[in-house]
C-alpha cells in the first residue's frame, strides 16, 4: 500500500495567531480531503517567521521581538489543542513548526516543530538545537529531546528545522532509529546578504540539495514545507520601510516538494504560489535500496564509531530535597522521626 504525504506552501498571518489557526486548520481539512496520510508545515509557521531579524538593528528591534514572543505558543496551549483537534477530526498527522514560549519566561522562546497523530496525540516536540545567525537575537537553544523517530500506521517518521538539515549528527540520528518519512521545514526567504549588492542567496537550490542529500544517504522521502511570502506579510514586516521592502522583494523564495531518495521531486515543486505538493510513495522500497547503502545498518562500523544523544529535556531549575511544609506538616513529621528514633 502506498502512504501519501502532502508538503505545504503557504504565507503566515503574522503575529495573527487567530488568523494563523484558522488557515492551518483549513489546510489540515485540505489535505485529509486529498487522501493524505501525512500534512507537513513550515518553519514557524504561527505566528511567522521573524525576517526583521536580518535587517534592524538588534537596538531597533525590541518592540518587534516584545510582539513576536507574545504572539508564539506554548505547547499546552489552546491553539495547539485545537490543532490537535482537527488532526484527530480529520484522521491526519500533522507536522508543525511553530515560535514556542516557554511556560516559566514570558521572553523565553524556541523555535520548535510537533508531530501530531491522527490520534491527536503529541507524538515528538523538537525544539531547534541551534538558532541560525540572527535567529539567535529571537530564539533559545533547544534539546536533543526531541530527536525522535515514531512509528505511526504509514512509516517512521521524524524530522528537522531548516539549517538541521544539514548537520550530519541529528540526521544520522534519525537514520539509525530507521527514519523513512523525513519532515523538513522553511521559512519563507533567508536574508544572508543584501541581494542588492550581488547575488542574493537561493535559498530553493539549498532546500534542494539538503532534501536530495537526506533521502539519498538515509533512504528516506523528505517531505519539504516551506513558507510563502505574500503582501500582506511584506507589510506586517516592514511597518513601511521601503527600502526593507525592496530588499526583501529581491530575496530568492523558498520551495516546497516531496523528494525520494533518487532526488526526483515528486508531485512538482511549489515557489511562491500557496497551495499543497500531493505525492503517494511507496515505503516497502526503501528496503531494498539499503541492500545497497545502509548507513545506520550494515555499511556503517560502529565498533568505529559511537554517535551518543543526550535526550535529557532542559530546565531552568531542579529542585532537591525536601518540598515546603506547613508548620502542622513539620510538627507531625517531628513526632514521627522522634517515636521512629525510641
Amino acid at each position: 500500500m502506498s502512504t501519501r504525504l502532502a508538503a505545504v506552501h503557504l504565507a503566515s498571518t503574522f503575529f495573527d495567531v487567530e488568523a494563523g489557526v484558522q488557515k492551518t486548520l483549513r489546510y489540515i481539512d485540505l489535505a485529509s480531503k486529498d487522501g493524505a496520510d501525512l500534512v507537513a508545515f513550515p518553519e514557524s509557521f504561527l505566528p511567522g517567521f521573524p525576517i526583521w531579524h536580518a535587517y534592524l538593528r538588534p537596538i531597533d528591534a525590541h518592540a518587534k521581538f516584545a510582539r513576536f514572543a507574545a504572539a508564539s505558543l506554548r505547547i499546552d496551549g489552546p491553539e495547539i489543542a485545537r490543532i490537535r483537534d482537527a488532526a484527530r477530526n480529520a484522521r491526519i498527522a500533522v507536522w508543525l513548526g511553530f515560535s514556542e514560549r516557554a511556560s516559566y519566561s514570558e521572553g523565553c522562546l524556541w523555535n520548535s516543530a510537533i508531530l501530531i497523530d491522527a490520534e491527536g496525540e503529541i507524538r515528538i516536540h523538537h525544539r531547534k538545537l541551534v538558532p541560525t545567525f540572527y535567529e539567535k537575537l529571537v530564539w533559545s537553544r533547544g534539546d536533543g529531546n526531541g530527536l525522535t523517530v515514531e512509528e505511526l500506521p504509514f512509516g517512521r517518521v521524524g524530522g528537522l528545522i531548516c539549517g538541521e538539515n544539514g548537520n550530519p549528527l541529528a540526521r544520522y540520528a534519525l537514520m539509525a532509529q530507521g527514519e523513512q518519512i523525513h519532515c523538513a521545514s522553511y521559512p519563507s526567504i533567508w536574508p544572508f546578504r543584501d541581494p542588492a549588492g550581488g547575488a542574493p542567496y537561493d535559498l530553493s537550490e539549498a532546500i534542494r540539495v539538503r532534501a536530495a542529500a537526506h533521502s539519498f544517504e538515509a533512504k528516506t522521502f523528505t517531505v519539504v514545507s516551506s513558507a510563502a511570502l505574500d503582501d500582506a506579510g511584506i507589510q506586517a514586516i516592514c511597518d513601511g520601510d521601503s527600502a526593507a521592502e525592496a530588499m526583501l522583494r529581491q530575496c530568492v523564495g523558498a520551495a516546497s516538494m516531496i523528494v525520494a531518495p533518487d532526488g526526483a521531486a515528486l508531485g512538482g515543486t511549489l515557489c511562491g504560489t500557496e497551495g499543497l505538493v500531493i505525492a503517494d510513495v511507496d515505503i516497502p522500497m526503501l528496503t531494498e535500496l539499503k541492500q545497497h547503502h545502509d548507513m545506520a545498518g550494515y555499511y556503517n562500523r560502529h565498533d568505529v564509531f559511537r554517535v551518543e544523544v543526550n535526550r535529557e529535556r532542559q530546565a531552568p531549575l531542579h529542585l532537591s530535597g525536601r518540598s515546603k511544609r506547613t508548620p502542622q506538616e513539620d510538627e507531625t513529621s517531628f513526632a514521627h522521626e522522634t517515636e521512629a528514633a525510641g
